[in-house]
């Protein structure tokens, strides 16, 4: 069973700076600091409580990994089209500073800035006291400190654009600053990973790296890649959407430097990294929480047995506690209606992605059918689980914040860029080879892969592989975002939705009854006619039929709710008001110009 030590006591007491400089004498923060970070197990304390506010209420663990990322063009809420407030809101781009979940002075703002004041209290003292060389135990928590503050600050500049820079302790002419030009945090960020791929070990190397826990250089390098991508990408500015003015952020000068951390890293494959054969087993090793390190999972956010909510919010719905679980929740988002149907009926990502019924409220529950307007992500489901679950909000189970697939699709995707389709293609066809069975791959790999002449073309289908890939992830709206396609995709996705309710292209050959059998199992069902080119007249007999897609059952209202605000204009949550009303003046909304 995973176990994380999260050391407050020791971080509570470096959390205030001395700014007497006329004493002789060290200040106290001074001798702690020289005290922690000269000894291993101290510093190694003191580098686990970087990680404690992840898991706090409002923190990671409630809020943020809970809110962000929907909707897109292959996710949104499961939720009434009429609800509105918290969740629901952020969710349709109704970006309000007084959002009922957000505006709290203990949510995740707060709590990341203080993991962020942990990471550069470590960083001091370990650059200070603690020698950190390349290849010691103490070079491994620098380069642990400086990747765990990048990751805090590449999930704020993700959720927020701009924000606020702070790269040294507090000091109290520093306690209240304004928002900082995203830009300057993404030089200094990128440049930190930089300095920590040389100091941590690869997954598995050594004991510091044994889990996908625990940083290590594949993860830095890949987390460097995503950051430069972002970087060098498009987002929401005070001008309007474009990339960076900055030099030294262009796409000449950052995508060779992303694509040579993709490729150092997939020089490692079948060593210290590696695609899960089978895209079930990845998912199923996360529901069981086997966090050895040297697989797929580069990085996972670490939570405790009664912590964390990713099954409690993503998973298959259970709507009583069952023979599964203790905890009837999940289903709080799904894939879109479309995405199913927009797979390759041999994809086997597919039905692990995309789960049409949710389990009766029952005692002994079964699977049962909610509608077509609903479906629920398969990648987490408490029946995979090896732990049955008690709590009454939290599973523990373990967020996979990065993912060699993303290296290979970054890969594709860069490789296209700077040097066209056949530099890419390799990198294609290896996620679409896990995802068919291997008597396919004449057709849906080599073909298809092989057929994109074009830079566009193979742009596009990098597109459509991230979201098969990925769809439940929460990685899109990011992606969408960097690639200036977010509002295209999204009303791309309303069109489709639209002409699957009225029966259309492309979605003319979907039937649109579908037959169902409670298996001799009593949970499980077995149903027909979810595939392209099913018919009623093969259905199996003994079923039972219900209408599954009408312009009823897929309301219109809940399709336009995709998006109330122009998503384009909304890309980036604003600063929440309790913050603003708390910074002296200096937080306002807006961009920095």
């Amino acid at each position: 069973m995973k176990k994380i030590t999260y050391l407050l006591t020791v971080l509570l007491a470096l959390m205030i700076t001395s700014c007497d400089e006329h004493l002789d004498a060290p200040s106290p923060s001074d001798v702690d600091e020289a005290s922690i970070f000269s000894i291993y197990e101290l510093a190694k304390g003191a580098i686990d409580g970087i990680k404690e506010p992840i898991g706090q209420t409002n923190s990671y663990r409630g809020r943020f990994l809970t809110h962000y990322g929907s909707n897109t063009d292959i996710e949104w809420v499961n939720a009434d089209a009429t609800s509105t407030g918290g969740r629901n809101d952020l969710s349709r781009y109704v970006n309000s500073p007084e959002n009922s979940d957000m505006n709290r002075d203990n949510v995740y703002w707060a709590k990341v800035y203080g993991g962020i004041e942990r990471a550069n209290v470590c960083i001091r003292g370990l650059r200070t006291y603690g020698n950190p060389a390349p290849g010691t135990e103490m070079g491994q928590l620098l380069g642990e400190a400086l990747t765990l503050r990048a990751f805090y600050y590449a999930d704020l500049l993700k959720a927020h654009g701009d924000i606020v820079e702070r790269f040294e302790p507090i000091t109290t002419e520093t306690i209240y600053l304004p928002k900082s030009n995203r830009d300057v945090i993404y030089k200094q960020i990128i440049a930190d990973l930089g300095e920590a791929e040389d100091l941590v070990a690869w997954p598995g190397e050594t004991s510091a790296t044994k889990t996908t826990e625990d940083i290590n250089k594949a993860f830095v390098k890949g987390l460097r890649a995503r950051l430069c991508l972002m970087a060098a990408g498009y987002g929401q500015r005070a001008d309007g959407i474009r990339r960076s003015n900055d030099p030294d952020l262009a796409v000449s000068v950052l995508y060779p430097l992303a694509l040579q951390e993709c490729l150092d890293v997939i020089a490692q494959e079948g060593s210290s990294v590696n695609l899960e054969d089978d895209f079930e087993t990845l998912w199923r090793k996360n529901c069981e929480e086997n966090i050895t390190a040297g697989g797929e999972s580069l990085w996972e956010i670490p939570f405790s047995e009664g912590r964390g909510r990713h099954l409690f919010t993503y998973a298959v719905r259970h709507q009583h506690k069952d023979q599964y679980t203790g905890q009837p929740r999940g289903g709080s988002f799904g894939p879109l209606p479309t995405v199913f149907y927009d797979y390759d009926t041999k994809d086997m990502r597919r039905d692990v992605t995309c789960v049409p019924y949710r389990w009766s409220n029952d005692e002994q529950a079964y699977q049962e059918i909610p509608g077509v307007e609903t479906w629920y992500f398969g990648k987490w489901r408490y029946e995979w689980m090896t732990r049955f679950v008690t709590s009454t909000n939290d599973d523990g189970v373990n967020k996979i914040y990065m993912r060699y697939a993303e290296i290979l699709l970054m890969a594709a995707e860069i490789e296209n860029e700077l040097y066209g389709p056949t530099e890419a293609a390799p990198y294609l066809k290896k996620i679409r080879r896990r995802a068919f069975d291997e008597s396919d791959w004449s057709t849906k790999v080599d073909a298809y892969v092989d057929a994109l002449t074009t830079k566009e073309a193979m742009f596009d289908a990098i597109v459509d592989e991230h979201g098969f890939e990925f769809c439940g992830e929460m990685e899109r709206k990011q992606a969408l975002i960097r690639w200036n396609l977010l509002k295209t995709k999204m009303d791309e996705s309303i069109a489709n939705m639209k002409a699957l309710a009225a029966g259309e292209a492309p979605y003319s050959n979907v039937l649109h009854t579908i037959y169902y059998k409670l298996m001799d199992d009593g949970e499980t069902l077995d149903i027909y006619g979810l595939n392209r080119g099913d018919s009623d007249a093969n259905a199996p007999a003994g079923y039972t039929s219900t209408e599954w897609i009408s312009e009823e059952k897929l309301d219109l209202l809940k399709i336009e709710s995709l998006y109330e605000n122009n998503p384009d204009e909304n890309q980036f949550w604003p600063v929440w008001q309790v913050f603003i009303n708390n910074s002296n003046g200096q937080l306002v909304p807006g961009f920095v110009e």
